[in-house]
């Protein structure tokens, strides 16, 4: 179910550089989303959260904003909507994307009854690839309170401020006050989410400005989560307070309360949401600006002081993370271990870009037949200068039989001759291990070893497949030794699919590294069969141990 708005943008809309307000921004955003919820539902719905929001380009008055808002996946009674923004110049048609975000939107039925959500109808491969990975998004929102709770831990014990020259964060304290009129609420009588988000805006743009000497400028918005509605009557009270500086960026802590005409005379407010966003400040040649150091005086100030630092290395994590394309994994393990090492929100983003990528792979278009025997397919694909390739097995156990044996990757030498060991390093969860794996010496090629991370995923519905990905990482504890070449997985693992009660697809895929291209290049070329020996010694070995379970 997808929305498409388009909006162009006028003087009204822009803030005092010209550019297109963030605020006004977030007002359309969250209207297609909604729009595309509701279209999804069949009755109203209303914002939950709207994700880590990143602004990479600004709009001037005279551009065109388009918003496409489509759900990519239905879960009981809340759904995910991906929200995609693009500017485009007038005159030069130009168009380059300005943000990438994702909201969640909670139906709301009529009465007391409760709506139990329809599947997406996927009509695309790039609808599949969204609803797979929404899952592992999800898994990441409801894993967020804890692994906060974890680097706050952390910033508490390793993290000091600098006294001399600091700024007291109570010079940035501003407190606003709004009355909900009728045309701030929507279509169900609530205050609208877009409303709130552009108030809370205005505020913590003015808090940020008490530090620069020009106009500050959003970059990020950490999660937009409303804690419940407001209505018209209400007076929302904004608070907003710098929380910490970083060189050329600042974070602004907002907080909303409700109050109606009772609750106001006897000081008994609602919390209504809560957000942290940050923004930079540049001159007029477009260079950042240096924003002073902060300094915390009460032990609230000290709570607000590390829960920035916090945040800031979840924002490092997950840009890294979900940003990185074709960077080598150790190097991305390399970089994030520097911020954080291995806490639980690197967990999460690393398991969702191991995963990620595997559900990339399999989705792309283009796979070309290059080999069919009785009970294997060879596929090859081919893009600018990757390459991979894909061993399509059919089985005759259970898709969950099949789960449980390729998971275990202490099993894989049992069928596979380029597993020469392998050891469980690190149960970092009970869907992810990391594992060294040793590799025999092949004529002209030393023995290699990998040092890998493995992320299982069982499917939530019964038309998915089970996944095990495979990726390489860095661990300080196991540097490269002089008896093997380390070499790389870049992306690797198997997708399971069910075929009857009894039988199963299993497809292996591996995007060749320069370590695998000779073992590759030869069966390719026709001089060994040795991804057929492996295939079908795997196919053994999965029914044999499949029919003693």
């Amino acid at each position: 179910m997808a929305v498409c708005m388009c909006q162009g943008v006028l003087p009204a809309h822009a803030d005092p550089r010209g550019e297109l307000s963030a605020g006004q921004l977030l007002r359309w955003m969250d209207a297609a989303a909604c729009l595309a919820a509701e279209k999804h539902a069949g009755v109203s719905c209303v914002t939950a959260s709207m994700d880590d929001i990143q602004f990479e380009e600004a709009a001037r008055v005279g551009q065109i904003i388009t918003i496409k808002a489509k759900v990519n996946r239905a879960f009981r009674t809340s759904m995910e909507v991906g929200i995609k923004v693009t500017v485009q110049d007038v005159f030069t048609k130009v168009e380059k994307t300005v943000s990438v975000a994702y909201a969640t939107y909670v139906a709301k039925p009529v009465g007391s009854g409760k709506v139990e959500l329809e599947p997406v109808k996927l009509l695309s491969a790039e609808d599949c690839l969204e609803h797979s990975l929404a899952i592992e998004r999800r898994r990441i929102r409801l894993g967020y309170f804890q692994a906060f709770q974890n680097l706050m831990k952390r910033s508490n014990k390793e993290d000091t401020f600098e006294e001399e020259d600091a700024v007291s964060t109570e010079l940035t304290h501003v407190q606003s006050i709004e009355l909900v009129l009728p045309p701030h609420a929507n279509h169900h009588g609530n205050t609208f989410g877009g409303q709130i988000m552009a108030w809370m805006e205005t505020v913590a743009g003015i808090s940020a400005s008490r530090l620069c000497h020009s106009y500050p400028v959003l970059k990020s918005v950490n999660m937009f989560k409303f804690w419940g509605p407001s209505f018209v009557g209400d007076r929302l009270v904004f608070n907003a307070i710098v929380n910490n500086t970083f060189q050329n960026s600042v974070e602004v802590g907002v907080r909303v309360e409700a109050y109606d005409c009772e609750e106001w005379i006897k000081d008994q407010p609602r919390h209504i949401n809560s957000a942290f966003l940050i923004f930079s400040a540049v001159n007029d040649k477009g260079e950042l600006l240096p924003f002073p150091r902060v300094k915390p005086r009460t032990e609230d100030d000290m709570r607000r002081y590390h829960g920035a630092i916090a945040r800031r290395r979840i924002r490092l994590t997950r840009k890294c993370m979900l940003s990185a394309k074709g960077g080598k994994p150790s190097e991305l393990w390399e970089r994030s271990n520097q911020v954080i090492y291995l806490c639980l929100t690197f967990q999460a983003y690393l398991s969702y870009s191991n995963v990620a990528a595997l559900t990339h792979l399999a989705a792309k278009p283009g796979w070309e037949i290059t080999r069919t025997l009785d009970d294997i397919k060879i596929w090859t694909h081919e893009e600018g200068d990757a390459l991979s390739f894909k061993v399509e097995m059919q089985v005759k156990i259970p898709s969950h039989v099949a789960f449980s044996l390729l998971s275990d990757f202490t099993l894989r030498q049992q069928w596979d001759k380029h597993f020469l060991t392998c050891e469980v390093l690190q149960a970092v969860s009970e869907e992810e291990k990391i594992y060294y794996v040793t590799s025999p010496s092949t004529r002209g090629h030393e023995s290699r070893d990998f040092v890998i991370l493995v992320s299982q995923r069982q499917p939530c519905k019964p038309c998915e497949p089970y996944t095990v990905a495979v990726r390489s990482v860095t661990l300080s504890a196991v540097p490269p030794s002089p008896k093997f070449s380390r070499s790389e997985v870049l992306c690797a693992g198997f997708q399971i699919h069910s075929s009857t009660s009894s039988s199963c697809t299993v497809c292996y895929f591996n995007q060749v590294t320069s370590g695998v291209m000779p073992y590759l290049a030869a069966n390719l070329a026709g001089s060994s069969k040795s991804i057929e020996d492996t295939a079908l010694e795997c196919i053994k070995f999965l029914e044999m141990k499949g029919s003693k379970c």
